[in-house]
């Protein structure tokens, strides 16, 4: 009780800022540990202090006193061995977006000039062609808005991690807002006498596991200091599934909010995502990137309640029908289910994805390359690890 009181005080601001839709599911749809996909053990097989090996902490799963050889793997291998990607800062510094509504808003057809159209109501965002001018914005189409009339979006510079030789798995990216600290054994409360804290979108290894009363399984991220699954993000590869023949693929574990890409059997790259809320999720199965496009529109349910109209997103790559993966410049909340269907990415997580799948390739008859997409749940939500 006292987490969740404590957790709902921090994020209640932010929720504030978030159709009803969505704050909902941020609160509730946090990942939940149960059943786990057939994963790939990436560990160094060989006990050498020289290089990252989880398993020698892997017995201590209650919070008691951890081996010499425990705490100076911990000591020595303190984050994950991965590498930052690039941050895309064409996409980033060149476009400038603004959230336009939710209330329907006319356009200009020049700064103080006629009224030529409306944007109709719903979650609106448009690409800034001109700022020049005091008070207007201009758009696409020739059109201006009042610059009172739009709030300024500001997109993520997260991004996600190539793997090395040296990355062992699993490892996992903090999702809670609160700064929570961590606790002393699993099931444990808060403890500020541990000196730890967890930060958004940091980067941890996951050096045990353990489970509480209640069935929820417990990361020990340092030297007995715990954190519930449901306040992090597991990168855990798996193995290629039936129908990929080899080469370059991809996985989207919908349970963890995960992305892992893959050349043959080898996982080169991971992120976070955010996939379809609950009355609009993101369809499991395997599919192949049919389409890929640098800047495209997208719309949908004009003239309903939750209708949208997103101008500009960036390195859009369909694969189940008009769901895609592609930039996402609305939100800064990757880990947490957001969408209508699509897989959202990062601007800069998106663009290498991109950029990855068509390097070396050869397109198909119709220009396309057609990248296999994994679309799968290492989980169910609402259900213990224990099966509660």
């Amino acid at each position: 009780m006292r987490r969740s009181l404590i957790r709902g005080m921090f994020v209640g601001v932010l929720l504030l800022a978030m159709t009803p839709a969505a704050a909902q599911d941020l609160v509730t749809n946090t990942p939940r540990p149960t059943v786990t996909a057939p994963s790939v053990a990436t560990a160094v097989p060989n006990r050498n202090p020289d290089r990252f090996d989880p398993s020698v902490c892997a017995e201590f799963t209650d919070g008691s006193s951890l081996s010499a050889e425990c705490e100076a793997m911990i000591e020595r291998f303190p984050r994950p061995l991965v590498e930052d990607i690039p941050q895309d800062g064409y996409t980033l510094g060149a476009f400038t977006f603004f959230r336009v509504g939710p209330d329907a808003t006319p356009t200009f057809d020049a700064p103080n000039g006629n009224v030529n159209g409306e944007i109709p109501a719903g979650f609106n965002f448009v690409r800034a062609l001109d700022l020049s001018v005091d008070g207007w914005i201009a758009i696409d189409g020739g059109r201006w808005l009042q610059r009172s009339m739009a709030r300024q979006a500001s997109p993520s510079y997260f991004s996600g991690v190539r793997f090395t030789e040296e990355t062992v798995t699993p490892f996992a990216w903090v999702l809670d807002l609160s700064r929570i600290f961590v606790s002393r054994y699993p099931g444990g409360e808060w403890d500020q006498s541990t000196g730890r804290w967890i930060d958004r979108y940091e980067r941890v290894n996951i050096f045990s596991t353990g489970y509480d009363d209640e069935g929820w399984r417990w990361y020990m991220i340092g030297p007995n200091q715990w954190v519930e699954q449901r306040f992090v993000a597991k990168v855990q590869p798996i193995q290629r599934p039936e129908g990929i023949e080899g080469g370059k693929w991809i996985a989207v574990d919908l349970y963890e909010q995960t992305l892992v890409a893959y050349e043959d059997d080898t996982p080169v790259y991971a992120t976070l995502i955010s996939s379809g809320l609950a009355r609009t999720e993101t369809n499991e199965g395997l599919f192949n990137i049919w389409a890929r496009m640098p800047i495209d529109p997208m719309s949908g349910a004009t003239g309903a309640p939750n209708a949208y109209a997103l101008q500009s997103v960036p390195w859009v790559m369909y694969f189940d029908g008009s769901i895609s993966l592609h930039g996402t410049y609305w939100h800064d909340l990757f880990g947490y289910r957001q969408s209508r269907g699509c897989v959202n990415l990062t601007i800069s997580d998106a663009r290498w994805i991109f950029e990855w799948t068509a390097e070396g390739e050869t397109p198909d008859a119709d220009g396309n390359i057609p990248t296999p997409v994994y679309v799968y749940s290492s989980g169910e939500y609402g259900v213990t690890a224990s099966g509660l």
